[in-house]
């Protein structure tokens, strides 16, 4: 009795682990293109200005609603193992550049797709995976030779942004954001220092529309005065930016204190009262040296606590005073009105303080909102983000961060790319005559690495009510015969220069999603490569 080399290794998994579960040669394959397949056909919907949303409910039963790729991909759980592979390569796309996510899901699973049509014609996924990596290579060199340089100018960020919130929110609000990130970045910029996008605060607040959000030029600190009788409003203000404890505290150590008598633990009591009070007032002594006789009033913003005691003192005395601030808004304040956070008051001198032209309080509901603004030279800066429900809320504050990355990318690199699908079809057409200066079978791969970069302008005009092949070969015409880089006008579906529509992606974006082509076409590859699937793991032991 002969059997099969096939059989013969199904027999030794089968022996070694009775309940294991194995997928051969084509199951396998078909395994991971359907994965791959399934998870492109929920992102697809979301590309572009015109995709649609997505609303996410958890366990829980909180509702997210949102169309930004990164977003979904983290939220959903998916739990086919290759489905989740690819699911962590997008992620990490974003990660590294800001956006990109959803393209890198639409490309592997149209590689996958375009790969199981020649081998289901009897090609070995070897031979592809050899044409995916020089045509990789290509792509590379053609995003280099379409670049653009541009100048960190307002008017060119402001295009970048754009077409980075766009995909992301409603092109009003979109185009309301691009300008407020496009402000927090130049504000936070300095000379020959690297882009430190965590001085720019996002602060959220429940009211009005979203298209009402703002920039402040200074901070908003999301808490306010302790104290009734506190001012809730200082102008032309001295701002005292320090992290020292003005309360009573109990020991670090675990300690028990013994009296003989009453007058002993008050003695104690009165000596504990007037260690914190001393403090309290050198503070005091310092704003009376500076203010009195003056129009100038003094704010103190404290990372510690201060008690109900000194809280009275500074009111008494005209101070406005804050407790418990974010540790990370110390490190911003400082940066926002000028000063040195300090951690002793001893030796306090004015050169220690900063600066803001006004401070208010601001009472919304329960909320109480401190706004730092008038800031000499700000180099941190708040965007204000409102909107009339939660949901709103949690969908802008993503696109915001969108923004600010794409802004950085765009400075950082110094070029951008035209966008609306125009690259794509470009390193098409490019790719196209590249595969016949290749020899052998290699230009397989080639020929559907060419077709997989289609699926973006394609997934950008069905989104927007338009039929795909229709407007790839108008497209693609365009592009031959006019030499220039074209891509979808979104709303009439005609070809169109982006660059003069002011239509720009990131170059870094690009790169990056060609380089996690790189790990696109290791993913494709090995998936295509894969000719046995085992789930031979731990449960096999139940039962």
């Amino acid at each position: 009795m002969f059997l099969h080399p096939h059989k013969l290794k199904m027999a030794a998994i089968s022996l070694l682990n009775p309940k294991a579960e194995f997928a051969r040669a084509a199951q396998a394959l078909a395994i991971n293109i359907t994965a791959a397949r399934g998870i492109e056909d929920v992102m697809k919907t979301n590309l572009g200005p015109k995709g649609t949303m997505k609303m996410l409910v958890s366990g829980a039963g909180d509702i997210k609603i949102t169309k930004d790729g990164n977003v979904l991909l983290h939220e959903m759980q998916i739990q086919h193992p290759t489905a989740s592979m690819i699911a962590r390569a997008s992620t990490a796309q974003d990660d590294i550049t800001g956006d990109g996510t959803t393209s890198t899901v639409l490309v592997i699973g149209e590689l996958l797709k375009q790969a199981d049509l020649y081998i289901s014609e009897g090609v070995h996924p070897r031979i592809l995976t050899e044409g995916f990596d020089l045509a990789r290579v290509k792509t590379l060199e053609i995003l280099d030779k379409i670049k653009i340089n541009i100048s960190a100018d307002k008017e060119s960020l402001v295009n970048v942004a754009q077409t980075s919130l766009r995909t992301k929110v409603h092109p009003k609000v979109a185009d309301a954001l691009a300008e407020v990130c496009v402000d927090a970045v130049l504000s936070v910029k300095q000379e020959n220092k690297p882009l430190d996008l965590h001085m720019v605060e996002i602060m959220e607040m429940q009211r009005k529309t979203e298209t009402e959000t703002t920039l402040v030029r200074g901070l908003v600190l999301d808490h306010g005065t302790r104290h009734p009788d506190m001012p809730k409003r200082s102008t032309n203000a001295y701002i005292l930016t320090c992290n020292v404890s003005m309360e009573y505290e109990k020991s670090e150590v675990n300690s028990g204190f013994f009296y003989k008598s009453a007058e002993d633990r008050d003695k104690l009591v009165a000596a504990e009262r007037e260690f914190i009070e001393k403090r309290v007032k050198k503070v005091i002594e310092l704003k009376k040296k500076l203010c009195d006789g003056t129009d100038k009033k003094f704010v103190v913003i404290n990372q510690k606590g201060i008690d109900p005691m000194s809280l009275d003192m500074f009111a008494k005395e005209g101070i406005m005073a804050l407790r418990r601030a974010k540790r990370r808004n110390m490190e911003r304040l400082t940066l926002a009105c000028g000063g040195i956070a300090l951690n002793s008051v001893d030796d306090l001198e004015e050169s220690h303080l900063g600066y803001a032209g006004l401070v208010y309080e601001h009472v919304l509901g329960e909320n109480k909102f401190t706004f730092v603004e008038e800031c000499k030279f700000p180099q941190s800066v708040t965007v204000l983000i409102k909107g009339a429900n939660k949901y709103t809320l949690v969908q802008m504050k993503d696109a915001v961060r969108d923004g600010l990355r794409a802004i950085k990318n765009a400075m950082e690199d110094g070029c951008v790319v035209p966008g609306a699908g125009a690259f794509e079809i470009a390193a098409n057409l490019e790719l196209q005559k590249y595969r016949d200066d290749v020899k052998g079978k290699a230009r397989l791969g080639i020929q559907a690495y060419a077709e997989a970069l289609l699926i973006i302008p394609k997934t950008l005009a069905s989104n927007s009510g338009f039929d795909s092949q229709d407007t790839i070969v108008k497209l693609t015409d365009e592009a031959r015969s006019s030499g220039e880089l074209v891509g979808i006008d979104v709303t009439t579906g005609e070809a169109m220069i982006p660059a003069a529509a002011g239509i720009y992606d990131n170059y870094i974006v690009q790169k990056q999603i060609i380089n996690s082509w790189y790990v696109i076409t290791v993913i494709a590859s090995n998936l295509l490569l894969v000719d046995e699937i085992m789930r031979a793991g731990m449960s096999s032991l139940k039962g």
